[in-house]
């Protein structure tokens, strides 16, 4: 799917699209283009009077730049164009006014998410738990836009949107944690250039992939570039996949994510009326779910970390407990030897209701596709929302922001088959081959910029990227502790895309813009 932070499951569908012939690219890769227009919208109560631009940029592979002239004729397109909406609050002073680069996750996906859904001025309208209807869609202007707190820059990965790359060896160039981190450093350099906003106070803000994507920017902006960024702001986190609840198949051994993914299978119980006993009021679930994170880290664990050593006994009472917390019957989590994965509980929490839960939302529900199947087989959230933001940024696109280009709007590259996921840590010698982990990018930018700010945003119903394995990678970085004091943390009654809830996307958008406003320094 266009916005997973975990790519490399299933969520992804279609094949790699490949890199594009140097005459079939060169039209639309080699000439930056740019299409600007008006509007206004009201935020809190104040009419923003802005100029959006949908425009491309064009970026080469690390080392292209200062390779010899005779290099780069042998390879003249090894080259992307990355596309993006970029909006500007008109009479503003550039050099006091924040600008944030937005982007979504995948990785392979375009960043219409974030812009149609989120932060952008006009917001497509869907179902707030359930399947949307088909189109006409309904826009609305966007009363929760992130325009009052700072200029937006919807940045689009190499290969979506109205990007596209070329050259022989394109997808070892562009489809990469390290050559995407790198990518997205030469847009953004390019871009404070282009507009004059070197002074501004600056802000990444990612979501799913987009969130070690930002730590490994961000290191390369601070520690490379020597470009100190105001604040980082995370949503639906993922910074280490050995601890993804969906990859425990390939890694057995490491019972972490069945212990970080508790307190999500807890949430998502209650949310459906799974879990025994008394109901639990929505003002206590904070308190509860902490109390089973609790349980998680401690006699959850031990018994996980005792392994084949475990007693009958012991192992029957961490399930009845297990039961209590999330529902499922107490032989099938003696069955399951205590581990759950993402895709079983997805499977098992509703089936004698023939549906199966949503896994970017589990407030989404969807009919079984195979009763019999071990997995869920797909999301029902995806399937319920994913042709509205496509049909609606389309429509927006051309109508109001005056695109009139030939280029078709690519929401995803489809690249996951190509995208190498191995990285090469700060102070590192080589790339590592092990699982994909950034923790080290975000700390070593942090101690390099200890004026640096991180925002944490989690949904509680997000079973894609649970949210108790962001809150636990940021407080295991390797930062010294008065640094710790720099993280803050909020979390939504909603999922991976906490704005698909309004009530969320407006305490989001409340807290997002106060987070500007106190480190953008700016008196």
């Amino acid at each position: 799917m266009k916005r997973l932070a975990l790519a490399a499951l299933a969520a992804v569908l279609v094949p790699g699209v490949g890199a594009l012939s140097a005459s079939a690219a060169a039209p639309a890769l080699l000439k930056p283009m740019s299409y600007v227009s008006s509007g206004s919208v009201r935020v809190g109560g104040s009419s923003i009077d802005y100029k959006a631009v949908v425009g491309t940029l064009i970026v080469h592979p690390k080392g292209y730049d200062d390779a010899p002239q005779e290099v780069k004729s042998h390879n003249p397109n090894a080259v992307s164009s990355m596309s993006y909406v970029a909006y500007f609050k008109k009479g503003a002073d550039a050099a006091r006014r924040p600008i944030t680069f937005l982007y979504n996750g995948g990785p392979g996906s375009a960043t219409i998410w974030l812009h149609m859904g989120a932060f952008g001025p006009m917001r497509v309208i869907t179902g707030d738990h359930t399947h949307t209807p088909a189109a006409p869609y309904g826009l609305v202007k966007n009363k929760y836009s992130l325009l009052d707190a700072s200029d937006l820059v919807f940045v689009d990965a190499p290969g979506t949107g109205f990007g596209r790359i070329a050259g022989k060896n394109a997808k070892k160039d562009f489809y990469g944690t390290d050559v995407d981190a790198y990518a997205f450093s030469r847009f953004i350099m390019q871009f404070l250039s282009k507009y004059n906003r070197w002074n501004s106070p600056k802000y990444l803000f990612g979501e799913s992939y987009g969130t070690p994507r930002s730590a490994a920017l961000i290191n390369i902006l601070e520690n490379d570039d020597n470009i100190d960024f105001n604040g980082v702001i995370l949503l639906s986190q993922i910074l280490d996949y050995s601890d993804s609840i969906d990859l425990t198949k390939g890694n057995p051994g490491n019972d972490r994510p069945f212990e970080l993914a508790l307190p999500s299978y807890a949430a998502v119980a209650w949310y459906h009326h799974k879990l025994p006993g008394q109901p639990i009021a929505q003002k206590d679930l904070p308190d509860f779910l902490n109390r089973v994170a609790h349980y998680a880290m401690t006699t959850y664990a031990e018994a996980l970390n005792s392994g084949t050593s475990l007693d009958a006994a012991s192992k029957l009472a961490v399930a009845k407990q297990l039961h209590l917390y999330t529902g499922l019957p107490v032989d099938y989590l003696m069955r399951a030897n205590l581990r759950v994965n993402g895709g079983q509980f997805r499977q098992e929490l509703q089936i004698a209701n023939d549906l199966t839960t949503g896994r970017l939302d589990a407030r989404f529900s969807g009919p079984t596709m195979d009763p019999l199947s071990e997995y869920a087989e797909y999301d029902p959230q995806s399937a319920a929302i994913s042709s509205a933001y496509v049909a609606a940024f389309n429509s927006y696109v051309r109508d109001d922001l005056g695109y009139t280009g030939k280029i078709a709007y690519r929401p995803d590259a489809h690249n996951i088959g190509h995208w190498n996921f191995l990285h090469q840590p700060p102070g590192f010698p080589f790339k590592k081959t092990q699982a994909l982990n950034v923790m080290p990018d975000l700390a070593t930018a942090m101690k390099a910029n200890p004026d640096l700010h991180v925002m944490v945003n989690g949904g509680y119903f997000d079973l894609a990227t649970v949210y108790y394995q962001g809150w636990y990678e940021m407080h295991h970085l390797s930062i010294p502790q008065s640094l710790a004091k720099n993280i803050q943390y909020h979390y939504y009654m909603s999922g991976h895309m906490v704005y698909v809830h309004v009530p969320s996307l407006k305490h989001l958008h409340a807290n997002v813009a106060a987070f500007i406003r106190a480190t953008d320094n700016v008196n």
